[in-house]
């Protein structure tokens, strides 16, 4: 999963560069505010390539790795339901 969401996020902040720098290159030659335009999503696509590279996924078990301590282990296993009382 993290080589999938690291993929990703290079992808999206490829894309920024991409946009940012052909806006500025070669666009305004042509359109100003095209080039404006495209510096607008250049500026909004690194937030959101930040959230899908530390989003968790469902298969993602961050909140129930074990904390080390048995005894609180044992009890948040059993709140959860994985391990009967015996």
């Amino acid at each position: 999963m993290y080589a999938r969401r690291r993929r990703r996020y290079f992808l999206m902040m490829g894309g920024c560069i991409v946009l940012f720098v052909s806006a500025w290159a070669f666009v305004r030659l042509w359109s100003m505010p095209v080039a404006v335009g495209m510096c607008v999503v250049a500026m909004v696509i690194p937030p959101l390539a930040a959230m899908v590279a530390n989003r968790r996924g469902p298969e993602d078990r961050w909140w129930d790795d074990p904390s080390g301590d048995p005894k609180s282990d044992e009890w948040w296993d059993e709140l959860d339901g994985k391990k009967r009382r015996q």
